[in-house]
């Protein structure tokens, strides 16, 4: 049956890496995948994580299918880190939360529930976006449009343009959010920008898709919450799909949440009976592992204490890495002030480099950086930054 069919086109991200493995340089690098790397260049597993896993070990007794929203003690957990411990929105149960296989999971069952009951409403997301936004939404049968997000001659977000973009989207529509460390640009609205966002959803009447992958990465697990905080004050629906692959490295474990907030607990209740069919005929119930070790994780005082601890070093580490490259750069006298590198947050920049530039360094030097110049600078280490630099200085003045 497949043979006059066309092969189906390399993912952009996932796809570069292929080609990175088979490459043979002994110096090559990839900057393109959006995985956490240490300063050995491996994505390593969290201590806490492993003392988890231990524990797992010694008191499981029992492979059995998880519940079809998955164990409740995660559901909780996840709902801490989303509003806080003491938050208005857990003690009046107007969230429900679904352990999900990955944010990316999270975010095709939000897709599917919204769909079904509001199958007239279209997707609208930044430009850019991560690129398998679009993908997943229109898999789900959404038509999708773009609101003005970033401005590369200022290397900054073009905020009057995206709010008079959002005032007028309609109310039957959904709007697909970063909270913080957007992917791929790096730069974050501020407080007082998102409390402006939070306005214009609660007179609009559309409904905000809050895509939160990288909790902890931006400046910490309290503060990048804030956003989200701001929308459960506001008292409106709205969804959030979050996930464990990063600020735990539980990336193969497909770890993710779905949480619908509602203004009433009755009317989450009734959000939550259709996740439940939604996923029913997906994928049934989620996979255990991951979930019951970011579980334990969280609800033992002592391993979350180490995984803040850890948590703040990756975060450390790719701020560490954003002004070695910016200051590598300007030592090696290329044009151009890339200093708005180390203002951006999170795993990746929106570096300026061309698509050729990209190309060329891909060619001659193994340097794998997805096309328009998004760069993931934990894939930079004290190993490789001067070969690195070195190369692009190389291109820039070539």
């Amino acid at each position: 049956m497949w043979k006059e069919i066309e092969a189906a086109p390399a993912d952009a991200i996932l796809g570069l890496t292929e080609a990175f493995k088979k490459d043979s340089n002994p110096n090559k690098v990839n900057l393109g995948v959006g995985v956490y790397k240490d300063d050995q260049g491996t994505t390593p597993i969290l201590k806490c994580i492993k003392t988890a896993e231990k524990q797992l070990i010694e008191i499981q007794t029992t492979k059995g299918y998880l519940p079809i929203s998955g164990d409740p003690a995660y559901a909780a957990n996840v709902q801490k880190l989303l509003f806080g411990a003491d938050s208005e929105v857990i003690a009046s149960g107007r969230a429900m939360t679904i352990h999900s296989p990955g944010g990316t999971g999270a975010l095709r069952v939000g897709a599917d529930l919204l769909k079904k009951f509001n199958p007239d409403g279209k997707l609208w997301v930044s430009t850019p976006t991560w690129a398998n936004h679009k993908g997943i939404f229109g898999a789900a049968k959404f038509e999708i449009n773009d609101y003005p997000y970033y401005n590369p001659e200022t290397k900054d977000v073009n905020f009057e343009a995206m709010l008079a973009a959002l005032e007028n989207v309609p109310s039957s529509d959904i709007v697909l959010l970063h909270v913080c460390c957007h992917n791929p640009t790096g730069v974050d609205l501020s407080n007082d920008q998102w409390s402006q966002v939070v306005s214009v959803a609660q007179a609009k009447g559309w409904i905000p898709f809050l895509d939160f992958a990288y909790q902890g990465f931006g400046s910490g697990i309290g503060e990048d919450r804030g956003t989200v905080e701001k929308f459960a004050a506001a008292g409106i629906d709205f969804l959030v799909a979050s996930s464990f692959s990063k600020n735990l490295g539980l990336y193969n474990e497909r770890t993710g949440a779905l949480t619908v907030v509602s203004p009433s607990a009755a009317e989450a209740s009734v959000a939550m009976s259709h996740l439940k069919a939604t996923i029913r005929v997906n994928y049934s119930n989620p996979p255990a592992h991951g979930g019951l070790a970011a579980k334990t994780v969280l609800d033992d005082e002592a391993l979350y204490k180490q995984w803040v601890g850890e948590l703040a070093e990756m975060r450390e580490r790719i701020i560490e890495m954003r002004s070695a490259l910016v200051d590598g750069l300007a030592a090696r006298g290329v044009e151009g002030d890339f200093s708005f590198i180390k203002r951006q947050r999170g795993m990746f920049s929106f570096s300026g480099l061309s698509d050729e530039i990209v190309i060329w360094l891909r060619k001659n030097k193994s340097i794998y950086v997805v096309k328009g110049g998004r760069i993931n600078l934990a894939g930079l280490t004290s190993g490789n930054i001067d070969y690195v630099c070195d190369a692009i200085a190389e291109a820039l003045k070539a």
